[in-house]
């Protein structure tokens, strides 16, 4: 019975993100279908526990122990000890104590400012060689090996070449501004313009600004903060978490706190929005 109620609670639970709109809060909305499966077979599962509950709750002939009384020692299967069995129901049930006792945040830029992101120089600079920071570039080369990530590259780079003005929408945000970094010098003069909130660095002696979005390649396991370094004209301020559209002139600069050159916008325009119902953008493959 406990199976039962775990399974029906998760197959709920899925159910509600699905309904809310919540559970792009934690995987790329492309992948979808595979929460709907995963519901669908918490279901499932959910019913053959029934019917195994109540078959086991009806004695009859063929299992009556006072008639066979061994035939519960030929079926004890799995765990046998209430702490393997507490262990065991405890597993099953995380995901569902976390879905409902953790709730659902938007990111804004405190969780920049608490976290702050920089460019390593090199891996070592992270810590460890082995981890992979997501932050302003998106970086989907983890996911592949290097022949077939350049292929990637060079296949998604051929839809935009020879455009001068590019709009970037939320379903090409990760895409664009993973090329932009990748190929700068392709993209260098080119008139960009996107939607973000703003973010002040702190570091910067400038009155320099970022505008940002926070951006899922796959699950929120590899979630990052994404865009680009702004230079907005001497008039126009906005404090941090302020939406904008920005369109702009796309160079390379060399930002000081960073000791690199990255790319940035040369912003000609820029205009205050409303904050999009979703503000997270995802990474198509």
């Amino acid at each position: 019975m406990i199976r039962f109620i775990i399974l029906i609670g998760y197959m709920g639970l899925m159910m509600y993100l699905q309904v809310s709109g919540e559970l792009n809060q934690y995987i790329n909305v492309h992948y979808n279908y595979l929460a709907v499966l995963s519901m669908i077979l918490a279901f499932v599962l959910a019913m053959a526990q029934l019917l195994l509950w109540n078959k086991a709750a009806v004695p009859n002939e063929a299992t009556d122990v006072s008639i066979h009384p061994f035939a519960h020692e030929e079926h004890e299967h799995g765990l046998t000890k209430w702490y393997q069995k507490g262990l065991a129901y405890l597993l099953l049930a995380f995901p569902l104590v976390v879905g409902l006792l953790f709730p659902t945040v938007s990111l804004d830029t405190s969780i920049v400012e608490a976290k702050g992101f920089n460019f390593p120089i090199s891996k070592e600079s992270v810590g460890d060689p082995d981890i992979q920071t997501q932050y302003l570039k998106p970086d989907t080369s983890i996911y592949y090996d290097k022949t077939d990530y350049n292929k990637q590259m060079e296949k998604a780079l051929q839809r935009y070449d020879g455009k001068q003005t590019i709009k970037i929408t939320d379903e090409n945000f990760l895409e664009i501004m993973e090329l932009i970094y990748n190929y700068p010098s392709e993209f260098d003069g080119k008139t960009i313009s996107y939607t973000g909130f703003v973010y002040n660095a702190k570091q910067a002696a400038t009155a320099d600004q970022f505008v940002f979005r926070f951006g899922i390649i796959h699950c929120v396991a590899d979630s990052g903060v994404f865009g680009l370094l702004t230079h907005l004209p001497a008039k126009e301020q906005y404090a941090n978490n302020d939406w904008v559209t920005v369109t702009g002139t796309l160079q390379t600069d060399y930002y000081a706190p960073f000791k690199r050159t990255i790319p940035a916008l040369l912003v000609k325009h820029v205009t205050s929005v409303s904050a999009p119902k979703n503000q997270y953008v995802y990474r198509s493959f």
